[in-house]
């Protein structure tokens, strides 16, 4: 499991501030508020906004 669920508990979009969510594949967290996905790389979750990519 890439991202233990504790940790998503606590995981915050920082643009928005409101809870994320790991995508179906497991490589990254959703914002549905923004509609940003936060990469996961290596097992860490990278919440930059600069890293985040528009979902289709």
């Amino acid at each position: 499991m890439p991202v233990s669920q504790e940790l998503l508990d606590i995981l915050a979009c920082p643009k928005c501030k409101q809870p994320v969510a790991l995508n179906p594949t497991g490589t990254g967290l959703v914002c549905q508020s923004c509609r940003l996905e936060y990469p996961i790389m290596d097992d860490i979750p990278v919440m930059l906004i600069d890293e985040a990519k528009p979902l289709a």
